[in-house]
């Protein structure tokens, strides 16, 4: 029984592989394909699977769905409204440009907590290039930085779609997870972000293109110190949250205990951060309400597609549980000495190499690990460590099957050549130093 529960799991994760690689389906389809192939061979009758599809999607999906729905509505506003330009622009001014670098760094990180990777990178690169063309120095002394901020923002930061995600299905909670990718952010953007941005440009040196169109073109940005507090709203409310029930910051009144759980969930808090973007940045600078809700409903078409995906994930994860093959791993992997934290950075890296999506490869890697921590307990610091660690996993070694890959070739004009020297090799230290400090929070705490 126990290695027809191995090979089920096995034979899923190769046909999942198999439909994405060379089929070339949607991971939507392809997870619940390969949950469905799963339970069969692990001998699951056909009425239960339909069952545990219907579980393991509307469990995930409860929670989940809704904050990548807020998420993606703040983020539309925040784009459209030039609050990703207007942060830049700031940041540039208040360090300096000897200090470029830097603000880049910072301003990747914060803007991908709501935007969009591909996004944030197209809005942001004529900055880059306006930079590159005062200094004459190398385009990656600036593009790097921001390329690290905007990879570990996109990738570790609720509430960015994939680490909820992973949230979800391993049982973590938003608030810790933000703290620990917060003090991880530090020393892995600086070290594969400013560090490696310095030593990388001093070897490849990239101009700016000589024939620039516009991408960004605003009547007037916003304020950054309104932009600053709309972004930190959610932010703050949901970390407080998290502290206070954890006994960190200790609140005795009830009913202020009341109130924060209330407005520091992170539904609430998202809820609150939109009714101020929509009013701030959209209202009071000119935009109609038919704009804005314009501008809102087409944010939900990407969302709609990673909602669906994240959905499947847990699907997948719901398969493992129920036929016992979550069980049997844990056994086997208890039995070999390696640790839920370690197994999980591998098969998220792995998954991610093979196919490409950082998305797929955190659903897939967090369904893999949720029913391993069943029979431990684990802290709330340590489960947000796992989230961590799989982000970091998810993040390796971007190449040829990653549309990020092409996406920063293109518009930084690299060579394929250069750019496995500089992003991949970026990516690659970025998510094995985050690795290396979500280890270090996971066996502290």
């Amino acid at each position: 029984m126990q290695y027809q529960l191995l090979i089920s799991v096995l034979c899923g994760i190769a046909c999942l592989l198999l439909l994405i690689l060379y089929f070339r389906l949607p991971a939507f389809i392809s997870l619940l394909i390969a949950s469905i192939i799963t339970s069969l061979i692990a001998g699951m009758p056909g009425e239960k699977i339909i069952n545990t599809i219907q579980e393991g999607m509307g469990s995930t999906l409860g929670f989940v769905a809704t904050i990548v729905g807020l998420g993606a509505m703040f983020g539309a506003i925040l784009e459209k409204s030039g609050g990703a330009v207007a942060i830049a622009t700031h940041l540039i001014k208040k360090f300096g440009e000897k200090n470029a670098p830097l603000s880049m760094a910072i301003t990747g990180l914060v803007i991908a907590i709501p935007v969009f990777f591909e996004v944030a990178f197209i809005l942001l690169v004529p900055i880059l290039y306006a930079i590159q063309k005062k200094t004459g120095k190398s385009l990656l002394l600036y593009a790097i930085p921001l390329l690290s901020g905007l990879a570990f923002g996109h990738a570790f930061m609720p509430p960015t779609p994939g680490p909820v995600a992973v949230a979800g299905i391993v049982g973590a909670e938003i608030g810790w997870v933000m703290l620990i990718s917060f003090l991880i952010s530090i020393p892995t953007v600086l070290l594969s972000g400013i560090i490696f941005g310095k030593f990388i440009a001093k070897r490849i040196y990239i101009q700016a293109p000589l024939h620039i169109e516009e991408t960004n073109v605003y009547d007037r940005l916003p304020g950054p110190g309104i932009i600053f507090s709309i972004l930190l709203l959610p932010i703050v409310l949901i970390i407080l949250n998290t502290i206070v029930k954890a006994g960190v910051l200790p609140v005795t009144n009830k009913r202020i205990q009341d109130i924060l759980s209330l407005i520091g969930h992170p539904f609430a808090a998202l809820i609150l951060a939109n009714i101020a973007a929509w009013y701030v940045l959209g209202i009071r600078r000119g935009f109609t309400a038919k704009e804005l809700l314009g501008i809102t409903t087409k944010s939900m078409g990407p969302a709609g597609n990673i909602i669906l995906l994240i959905g499947a994930g847990g699907v997948f994860k719901q398969v493992l549980v129920n036929t016992g093959a979550g069980k049997m791993l844990a056994e086997s992997l208890t039995g070999m000495g390696m640790s839920p934290i370690i197994f999980a950075f591998i098969a998220a890296a792995l998954i991610r190499i093979l196919q490409g999506s950082a998305t797929v490869a955190m659903i897939t890697s967090a369904g893999l690990v949720a029913p391993l921590l069943t029979s431990h307990a684990f802290s709330a610091i340590q489960l947000a460590a796992l989230v961590t660690s799989i982000s970091a996993g998810s993040s390796i070694m971007s190449h040829v099957n990653d549309a990020g890959f092409w996406l920063v070739k293109q518009y930084l004009g690299l060579t394929e050549k250069q750019t496995f020297r500089s992003w991949t090799i970026m990516i690659t230290w970025l998510a094995i130093i985050g690795f290396l400090f979500s280890l270090l929070v996971f066996y502290i705490f």
